[in-house]
């Protein structure tokens, strides 16, 4: 048997209602979504899935160390060659050696991860972590991009826990047509076949269900949303009362959120102490997977979901880049990839240097001491995450380095700041520059709190650039 000990849920603070679409285009094609969750202009998939994973491991209690499998889930990764699992392991500061799983192509890709996990288990992993982190895209004027959402989940997975998953089951027949991104596409499309599409949505979901060998009769169900109305017409099909439906749904609120769409779900029942939970997802192709979870007690689960900035629709635009020249050309500060690399550690993890000679900490630890100006070796050490703002500046249109002009352009000003970064505990600081995220320049001042968090930074060579930034801590 396998277990969910810890759950983490991430929505971006961006959001863009039914309105403000329908008062562009005069129409809006997402039935039952009333808004949806927007990335900002430095989030993607792995920034998302950063952060629902770093949310699951402390509602799990669990050292990222301890973690030996990881999967991490999207049907539209930053990066369509790469295997992310790489750098999203290094973010969480995973042993080198765990194994690592990627999972993609497909709306059902969540599930696909959640489903190898409990395989990971079966055979000899101890601890698994399952990520599933999405952001569909599709034209402007179509269904797909109307109901398009943001999201992401994670799951801690071990043997033992307060949450089972006593069942499990799949189903795969063959709809071709029913959404599909075509290589080198950016956009998701589909054929709008509305009879071709329900059927396969409903077959798909009402095959994995009857495979299961028990009747869940959950309090909550967890059905793949790729808008606010189809989950509910497949509800016989999986059993299920439209009631059942609405305790897990997340699309009325984040939109289609893709691959995470019924790990969200299934995040959002655990949280509100649902007992029993049917999750069943479904992707083009056309395939679904169900899964049955029994929770005895409370499962721990740390999510952030809640929207606090609505956005205009030529807002929406912008921060998508659609509205945008791009970045200029020549200029700017070259930093190689492999140089970029080796400063990864400081990048991802916070990690500062003692001196040997007098005990000082530098930030980056390279070159010589600061304090005593001796060339010595740097002892490691990991920073907290948290700290003060020192000074405080504010970047406008035409300030940003050329390498950050593009991403201005998208998200408009942004605070750039020197912070005080703390040691556990608070008893030494370091000071760091860093860019602002997650808030309007004018909420960084001096002497205000901060933690940090992992964003796009830059992208050059076609590379994009992830580093450490701060955002107002949480009170």
């Amino acid at each position: 048997m396998s277990a969910i000990t810890g759950v983490g849920a991430y929505a971006p603070r961006f959001r863009i209602s039914a309105e403000a679409f329908e008062e562009a285009w005069g129409q809006f094609h997402a039935a039952g979504v009333t808004e949806k969750a927007v990335p900002a202009a430095d989030e993607d998939a792995l920034t998302m899935g950063y952060e629902a994973a770093t949310r699951a491991l402390e509602a799990a209690d669990v050292d990222a160390e301890s973690v030996d499998w990881l999967a991490f889930a999207s049907s539209r990764p930053p990066a369509a060659e790469e295997d992310l699992t790489a750098r999203l392991g290094a973010m969480l500061a995973l042993s080198e050696s765990a194994t690592r799983q990627l999972f993609s192509g497909s709306t059902r890709a969540g599930t696909r991860a959640l489903w190898a996990g409990l395989d990971a288990l079966e055979a000899d992993a101890t601890t698994a972590l399952v990520v599933a982190a999405d952001a569909p895209q599709g034209d402007p004027d179509d269904g797909i991009d109307h109901a398009a959402g943001a999201g992401s989940a994670a799951f801690v997975l071990e043997r033992e826990g307060p949450a089972e998953i006593v069942d499990r089951a799949e189903y795969a027949a063959p709809y071709p047509g029913t959404r599909f991104r075509d290589t080198g596409d950016d956009e998701t499309q589909g054929l709008g076949i509305t009879q071709y599409d329900r059927q396969a949505f409903t077959e798909t979901i009402g095959g994995a269900v009857s495979g299961l060998e028990i009747d869940p009769e959950p309090d909550a169900a967890a059905i793949q949303s790729p808008d606010g109305k189809l989950p509910y017409r497949a509800a016989g099909a999986a059993g299920v009362g439209t009631d059942e439906i609405q305790a897990a749904a997340t699309v009325h609120e984040l939109g289609d959120t893709g691959a995470a769409s019924v790990p969200l779900s299934l995040a959002t029942a655990l949280a509100d102490g649902d007992d029993s939970v049917l999750g069943v997802s479904h992707g083009s192709g056309a395939g679904a997977d169900a899964v049955v979870v029994s929770a005895d007690g409370d499962v721990p689960t740390v999510t952030a979901l809640e929207g606090a900035e609505p956005l205009s629709y030529a807002e929406y635009l912008r921060q998508r880049g659609v509205v945008t020249t791009g970045p200029p050309s020549g200029g700017g500060a070259y930093v190689s990839v492999p140089s970029w690399r080796r400063s990864l550690p400081q990048r991802y993890r916070l990690e500062a240097g003692r001196c040997s000679e007098c005990d000082a900490l530098s930030f980056p630890p390279e070159g010589a001491c600061d304090d005593c100006g001796a060339l010595a070796e740097y002892d490691p050490i990991e920073l907290a995450g948290e700290g003060t703002i020192e000074a405080v500046t504010t970047i406008s249109q035409g300030g940003a380095p050329p390498e950050f002009a593009e991403q201005q352009a998208q998200s408009g000003d942004y605070a750039a700041a020197i912070v005080a970064l703390e040691t556990d505990g608070g008893d030494e600081t370091v000071s760091a520059p860093a860019m602002g995220t997650d808030a309007d320049p004018d909420a960084f001042g001096v002497g205000d709190r901060i933690e940090t968090t992992i964003r796009r930074v830059y992208t050059q060579e076609g590379v994009t650039r992830y580093g450490f930034k701060v955002r107002p801590a949480e009170q």
